[in-house]
C-alpha cells in the first residue's frame, strides 16, 4: 500500500505562486510514477501533471509553462510549483501514484490517491 499526504494548499491572488508537496510512505518512492489532479468547483477531476521516477514529466495543456513537478527520492516527495496562478486554477488539488512507471499510465488510471488539499485563487 501506498499512503500520501498533501500539503502547502491556501489562497493566493490572481498571478500568485503556490507550491504543494506530497509525502509518500509505503512502498519504494522511487519505483513509481507520481502526479497531480485537481477537482474544481462543479467540475469532473482532472489531470495536471505528472513525473517518473527518472522525472520525466508530462503535464495538461491548461498548466504548461506556469506549473512545475518535481520529485525528491530520497525525501519520498514530490512538488507542484504553480506559479502565475488564474482564478481558474481553484480546485482540491490530489497527489497521486501509479504502480507502473509510466506518466501516461498515471494520467490515464492512478492507483492511489491522497485526501486533497484546497487551493483558492481570487481574482
Amino acid at each position: 500500500q501506498v499512503q500520501l499526504v498533501e500539503s502547502g494548499g491556501g489562497v493566493v491572488q490572481a498571478g500568485g505562486s503556490l507550491r504543494l508537496s506530497c509525502a509518500a510512505s509505503g512502498r519504494t518512492f522511487s519505483s513509481y510514477a507520481m502526479g497531480w489532479f485537481r477537482q474544481g468547483p462543479g467540475k469532473e477531476r482532472e489531470f495536471v501533471a505528472a513525473i517518473s521516477w527518472n522525472s520525466n514529466t508530462y503535464y495538461a495543456d491548461s498548466v504548461k509553462g506556469r506549473f512545475t513537478i518535481s520529485r525528491d527520492n530520497a525525501k519520498n516527495t514530490v512538488y507542484l510549483q504553480m506559479n502565475s496562478l488564474k482564478p481558474e486554477d481553484t480546485a482540491v488539488y490530489y497527489c497521486a501514484a501509479s504502480l507502473y512507471d509510466n506518466t501516461r499510465s498515471l494520467a490515464s488510471r492512478p492507483d492511489y490517491w491522497g485526501q486533497g488539499t484546497q487551493v483558492t485563487v481570487s481574482s
